[in-house]
């Protein structure tokens, strides 16, 4: 048996039932009538919304209305567009090749942002702290929901991956969720919900960053909360889609 180096997160103050709480959620989302019929319809509209939240969190905020009607073309959007077009293919490989999928994240999401040079390579300092993050990823042990979370927030803490680092540490948390079963269809908006609370999510990603118990629980309970909340987009988008079907 793999042992989860992850696990003593758990035993955090209030962090498993944080936990259990975004589980709850999840499981109760998708539920949704909408996701029986029109699955792929909701999907769709919950990555772009998703997309152009994870834009806004790395300054370059445009309005969804904008963004769908094609008039949008800053670099760091369309990368971002790119990125979630290709998470439902790049799932499959996310847990056996994550260096590999980092490297494509980067690519696609720097693209007209970085010089082509720079792109899919990590910075040299980060190296001994990816290659234990990847080691994680690969070895699929434990809580998926605190794995996405240590994914997402490591990755900001060395960003490996400038210019567009932050999109590429939600990207790859949300690969996490979707590889591991525990979001299987991506549906689970936990990109605007760390936009809804941004000063938290800012505030609690450097609290991780200093490796504290206090630090990790931050950004642990807000991770969970941020899925928790991350739920209620699929009934808001599966009922406006509802509502178009008739």
């Amino acid at each position: 048996m793999t042992m989860d180096p992850l696990a003593p997160l758990l035993k955090l103050a209030d962090v498993e039932s944080a936990v259990n709480g975004a589980r709850a959620a999840v499981d109760g989302a998708y539920k949704h009538r909408a996701l029986r019929r029109q699955g792929g319809a909701v999907a769709a509209e919950i990555s772009l919304r998703c997309a152009v939240a994870s834009a806004a969190l790395e300054g370059h905020r445009y309005e969804l209305s904008d963004v769908r009607g094609g008039t949008v073309l800053d670099a760091v959007l369309q990368g971002a567009l790119r990125v979630a077009e290709a998470l439902p293919t790049l799932h499959q490989h996310w847990h056996g090749a994550p260096r590999q999928v980092l490297a494509k994240l980067h690519l696609l999401a720097g693209t007209g942002v970085l010089p082509d040079a720079t792109l899919g390579k990590p910075t040299a300092d980060s190296a001994a702290r990816l290659d234990t993050l990847l080691e994680i990823v690969s070895a699929q042990a434990g809580s998926p929901l605190v794995r996405a979370a240590v994914v997402h927030g490591e990755l900001l803490a060395i960003e490996p991956f400038p210019g567009v680092n932050g999109i590429v540490a939600r990207a790859a948390a949300r690969l996490t969720l979707v590889g591991s079963g525990f979001d299987p269809r991506g549906l689970v908006a936990v990109e605007l919900a760390h936009l809804a609370r941004e000063p938290e999510y800012i505030g609690a990603a450097g609290a991780f960053a200093t490796g504290t118990p206090d630090g990790l629980r931050s950004w642990l309970r807000h991770y969970a909360t941020a899925v928790e909340q991350g739920c209620t987009e699929i009934a808001v988008v599966g009922d406006a889609v509802l509502s178009a079907v008739g």
